[in-house]
C-alpha cells in the first residue's frame, strides 16, 4: 500500500497492490474498468491509484461471481439503473444475425415461457421464481376453470 491520500485519509493502492489484494490479475482488474464495472482510478498513467471503495467493488464482484452471477447481472446489481439501460439498449441493438440465449420453462401441455435471462438481467434464482409464479398462476386459472365447468 502507498500509504493514504492527504486529502481524505484513505488507503490508496497501486494496480498491482489492488489486483494482488484480491487475488485477480491485473488484466482483470482493467477489463472491469473498461466494461465499467469497477469504478476509473483517480489519476492517469503511472499516477493512477485506487482506493479503498475499489478494493470494495471488486471483493463484491468475486463474491457474486463465486455464487454463479454472469458478469452482467453483477452490474444491474450493484448498479440498479444499469439494468433498465441495459434492457432499452439490448431491444435497440437486436439484430439478424445475433445470437442470443434464451430459457424455456415448460408450464403445461402446450404452454412454454421463453424469456432471455442475460437482456432481462435476472439471475437463476429469479428466472426459477417467475417460472414459479406462472405455474401457480396456471393451475389457479385451471382450477377456476373446472370449478366453472363443475357448476354448469
Amino acid at each position: 500500500m502507498n500509504g493514504e491520500s492527504p486529502d481524505t485519509g484513505a488507503c490508496l493502492f497501486t494496480l498491482d497492490e489492488l489486483a494482488c489484494a484480491v487475488t485477480l490479475p491485473r488484466r482483470t482488474v482493467r477489463y472491469y474498468i473498461q466494461i465499467g464495472l469497477l469504478d476509473r482510478p483517480r489519476g492517469r498513467g503511472r499516477g493512477a491509484h485506487y482506493t479503498r471503495r475499489h478494493l470494495e467493488q471488486l471483493e463484491e464482484i468475486k463474491k457474486l461471481q463465486q455464487a454463479g452471477l454472469s458478469l452482467e447481472s453483477i452490474r444491474a446489481q450493484l448498479d440498479p439503473d444499469h439494468r433498465q439501460n441495459t434492457l432499452q439498449l439490448s431491444l435497440e441493438t437486436r439484430r439478424k444475425g445475433t445470437v442470443e440465449i434464451w430459457s424455456h420453462v415448460l408450464i403445461d401441455e402446450g404452454i412454454e415461457l421463453s424469456l432471455n435471462p442475460t437482456r432481462l438481467n435476472l439471475t437463476p434464482e429469479e428466472v426459477r421464481a417467475l417460472a414459479v409464479a406462472v405455474t401457480e398462476c396456471y393451475e389457479q386459472i385451471t382450477q377456476d376453470k373446472e370449478k366453472t365447468h363443475d357448476d354448469d
